[in-house]
């Protein structure tokens, strides 16, 4: 894998449907949302045609997009689902976004969609199935593929690796990027009683090509990763510790539920774009850096 043949997309939103019609308004470029790119989840644009396609298509012709899925399943003990993969290499083949990511979990099992993203046990047996699966996955979509960290709320008692040790293995020995979702580590920190700063520190920087940022819930005892929140002071901390060992990696905020004004989301990336620039001190140069 060689990280700059990812485009440096800068500072992107989640597509989400009560912002369609504004992000689809004609206007002039300098008109135009202040954002720079935007992701999408794959499994909503997976149909044969009608308003979803005709959104994106839409979208595609303004910005770069990402495709995101929710449904790969790399970790289950299921047979990889070749349909799905099918059809998500047409959908990728059809409007070209800038890279495919997906899931460090397991969702199906028995042929079943639990529709949640599970953790898995730590250990170097999952390694190597995760990893084997993932190179399966890249081979038929002919490219690189993004695997992003979940957040958790329990642990195998199988676990023999920490969450950043099997993620960096995983990425490893399948040769593949990391989406590094930065809410997911605060949560699971606070979940799971682990230093995030320790796991920002220890993920491979030159395979990282993504940072997801996101709000959640405080219950008191738990923390629970619900995308319906503005981004917390101590994510915005993890934030620009993240971009100090890593440099410009594209950024996304999400936003799933509770959803605000399009404009609430152009000013969180806004804010990504001002704290990306003050962690590293107004410096130009390459969007990515191979210091890992």
């Amino acid at each position: 894998m060689n990280r700059p043949d990812f485009a440096p997309l800068g500072f992107g939103v989640g597509l989400r449907r009560p912002h369609y019609a504004r992000v689809l308004e004609r206007q002039p470029p300098h008109e135009r949302p202040r954002v720079d790119w935007f992701e999408v989840i794959a499994e909503n644009f997976m149909v044969e045609g009608g308003r979803p396609l005709q959104v994106l298509e839409g979208v595609r012709a303004q910005y770069p997009v990402v495709m995101h899925g929710v449904s790969l399943s790399i970790g289950s003990s299921d047979p990889l689902n070749r349909a799905y993969l099918a059809a998500l290499r047409t959908l990728a083949r059809r409007f070209a976004p800038a890279w495919l990511s997906d899931h460090l979990c397991w969702t199906s099992v028995g042929g079943r969609n639990l529709h949640d993203l599970l953790p898995l046990p730590y250990t170097e047996e999952t390694v190597r199935h995760v990893a084997g699966r993932i190179r399966q996955v890249q081979d038929i979509l002919e490219r690189t593929v993004l695997i992003e960290n979940v957040s958790s709320y329990m642990a195998f008692r199988a676990s023999r690796l920490t969450e950043w040790e099997f993620l960096s293995a995983v990425a490893e020995e399948a040769d593949c990027a990391i989406l590094l979702d930065l809410n997911n580590i605060f949560v699971s920190a606070f979940n799971h009683r682990f230093d995030p700063l320790r796991y920002i520190d220890s993920v491979p920087a030159a395979r990282v090509v993504q940072f997801h940022l996101a709000g959640h819930s405080d219950h008191g005892s738990y923390l629970l990763d619900t995308h319906d929140h503005p981004i917390r002071p101590e994510v915005w901390a993890l934030y620009e510790h993240a971009v100090r060992r890593c440099s410009r990696v594209p950024t996304l905020i999400e936003w799933d539920d509770n959803i605000p004004p399009f404009e609430v989301l152009a000013a969180a990336a806004a804010e990504a774009r001002r704290r990306c620039e003050s962690a590293l001190g107004g410096a130009g140069g390459p969007v990515f850096s191979l210091n890992g």
